[in-house]
């Protein structure tokens, strides 16, 4: 289950999500699919991880460039990261953007991935509103920057409602 809210359970701890293919879940961590592609918030050659502060904002994540249908019929991994220190986190809300077009779907641009690569390099942690789900959260991070600041948590198989990938009329 989603951990309570810290004003609801005060032993709360801060924990990000990802989803990856069952093929990749051992590297979750690596962000070479990142590094090899490039990403909203790095520039392709730079390793980054993308979460979510929540399984269904980071299911949603992964559906906008996935599928419902590649979600539904391959298995997928999903995995739950505990960050050791809230305080290493930076928290950018949408008026610390630049550019608030940085915010919409559509395409980065050279400016945000060097802009958010700045943020990357000094901080172990950044917090970014996700662009899927106007009222969630993305916590993003290098790797070597981020080392020894999280412990895996858990990681389970997928499970969606087959709704989301219907059959054909």
């Amino acid at each position: 289950m989603t951990p309570l809210p810290a004003a609801l359970d005060p032993q709360a701890r801060l924990i990000a999500w990802r989803l990856d293919k069952q093929a990749h879940a051992q590297e979750w961590d690596s962000g070479e699919g990142a590094r090899l592609f490039g990403g909203r918030w790095n520039p392709k050659g730079l390793s980054v991880v993308y979460c979510s502060l929540d399984p269904a904002t980071c299911i949603m994540e992964a559906a906008v460039h996935k599928g419902f249908p590649v979600l539904d019929t391959q298995r997928h991994i999903l995995t739950s990261m505990q960050i050791l220190d809230p305080r290493s986190v930076r928290i950018i809300r949408p008026g610390d953007v630049p550019n608030p077009a940085w915010l919409d779907s559509a395409t980065p641009s050279a400016g945000q991935q060097k802009w958010s690569a700045d943020l990357l390099a000094q901080h172990p942690f950044v917090m970014f509103p996700s662009v899927v789900s106007k009222r969630s959260w993305n916590l993003v991070f290098q790797p070597s920057m981020a080392k020894g600041r999280y412990l895996l948590a858990d990681q389970e198989v997928l499970s969606i409602d087959g709704r989301l990938n219907p059959p054909a009329p």
